[in-house]
């Protein structure tokens, strides 16, 4: 496979600083594939997707991208595309089956030699303890609305510092714990599918222990030069108008879609207004002393995965809801501008004011965007060519906007593309394709899309050329 000629011309109009992460990410069950394979057990996602009229066309992660075993194919496009960083996610059931005891060998190995190869490469490896995908006996034992699992999980990332932390530079605790407390436990869209307010808000919570006890085991053994970091799925909300209660639902959102994360994690506290607008669902009695302190482990950066904004107004909108009680107040409405396939809003300003809140709220934090890019309806024509330039167009606006953010003082260190290949999009199964390489899934053919080049280009000239 020869490397993509990316040579150009075109001088870069925003140019990105030196030393900037181009990468590109992917989740294990997303991709991997080999669901009962070397040891591997099922994780919560393995049940969910069995479970009739969860998942779209009963799809399920057994093969999905074949990952397991095409894991050099996949190399060799990362580096024919030139990104410099890979983050990937680290199948919990792969390496340690029952959430609990020792790790299995073969599961281990398949991460050295994925971390190796990456080396080889010339790519940095950047490892995600958990994407979602939580052992099903740990779930059956209480799952994380369940304190225990938070020390679980504390060992199982002792247990992979051990394996890769001398080829591993950059280690994630979690992705997204929104989803995995409010889409999996509030209104049961996601694995396990709970729907319970009081869950969710338990989970979020022992979410947030389970990243501090993590962190600091990763500090203790890792060595002293690598990178801790999480990565939070932040919304980006605004109030449809002016008025006060429109002003009010978006605090309300800010709340318990963003606060609940930030504030421990970086504060060691609860938001108050939080506390009081869940009282009648919790009076939080399961944080316990010395929990949020464990929750502010110090940081080397935040990891921020950004779609589309959220536009919310005074209002209610209909139960089972992610959002804990507050969907008794509030009302989501349609932002305009174009919608991607997975009906989303197209609207980079969104990163844009993101990205400048934490400049100003977390001063000293360097930022990461480990997630970012979009669902079309992808296909190759008669010559084999994936055209896809509504994407191009999505990725440029948003590069744009991080540029535009650069500029304003944030301190964004890297930019990860959602996502290398095409892959089992959760609920929505194969309907939906966010990869730049395209991939026929009864063939398992890979083939470079149209914005695959494009990045490609990106990385090379270091920044972005005129659109």
């Amino acid at each position: 496979m020869t490397a993509l000629d990316t040579r150009t011309d075109t001088p870069a109009v925003l140019r990105f600083p030196e030393g900037f992460r181009w990468g590109t990410a992917t989740a294990a069950y997303q991709i991997e594939g080999a669901a009962a394979e070397d040891g591997r057990t099922p994780s919560i996602w393995d049940t969910f997707s069995r479970t009739p009229g969860k998942v779209r066309n009963g799809d399920t992660g057994d093969i999905a991208a074949d990952h397991y075993h095409r894991v050099d194919e996949d190399i060799a496009l990362m580096r024919r595309l030139g990104v410099t960083d890979y983050r990937f996610s680290i199948a919990w059931p792969r390496v340690q089956p029952t959430g609990r005891g020792p790790a299995v060998r073969k599961g281990l190995d398949f991460y050295r030699r994925l971390a190796d190869s990456l080396l080889d490469a010339g790519i940095r490896p950047v490892a995600t303890l958990y994407h979602w995908d939580l052992p099903q006996e740990l779930e059956d034992a209480g799952g994380w609305p369940h304190r225990e699992t938070a020390y679980r999980f504390a060992e199982y990332a002792d247990i992979m510092a051990d394996a890769l932390g001398d080829r591993v530079a950059t280690w994630t605790t979690l992705n997204e714990p929104w989803c995995a407390a409010f889409l999996g436990y509030g209104n049961g869209v996601h694995a396990p599918g709970r729907t319970s307010d009081l869950a969710a808000l338990r989970a979020a919570h022992h979410l947030n222990l389970a990243h501090g006890l993590a962190a600091r085991v990763l500090r203790g053994a890792l060595p002293g030069s690598a990178e801790v970091s999480l990565t939070l799925n932040l919304h980006a909300v605004r109030a449809r108008s002016q008025a006060p209660e429109d002003v009010d639902a978006a605090r309300r959102i800010d709340a318990v879609g963003n606060r609940i994360f930030l504030d421990p994690v970086f504060h060691g506290r609860l938001p108050e207004d939080l506390v009081r607008d869940t009282a009648a669902v919790t009076d939080w009695s399961f944080v316990q002393d010395g929990d949020l302190a464990a929750a502010a482990a110090p940081l080397d950066s935040l990891g921020i995965n950004y779609y589309s904004p959220a536009v919310v107004a005074a209002g209610s909108s209909e139960s089972p809801s992610p959002w804990a009680g507050a969907e008794r107040h509030v009302r989501f409405e349609p932002a305009p501008g174009p919608r991607t396939a997975m009906d989303w809003p197209v609207d980079a300003d969104g990163l844009h004011e993101l990205l400048v809140r934490l400049r100003d709220e977390l001063p000293g934090v360097p930022l990461v965007i480990t997630e970012n890019g979009a669902a079309y309806d992808d296909y190759a024509d008669p010559s084999g060519q994936v055209k896809d330039p509504e994407r191009v167009a999505y990725l440029h606006a948003h590069l744009a906007a991080v540029h535009r953010a650069l500029a304003d003082g944030a301190d964004v260190r890297g930019y990860f593309l959602w996502s290398l290949l095409d892959n089992f999009e959760w609920a929505y199964g194969y309907s939906k394709r966010f990869g730049i390489v395209h991939v026929d899934f009864a063939t398992q053919r890979r083939t470079l899309k149209d914005s695959a080049r494009w990045y490609a280009e990106v990385i090379a000239r270091g920044g972005l050329a005129e659109s």
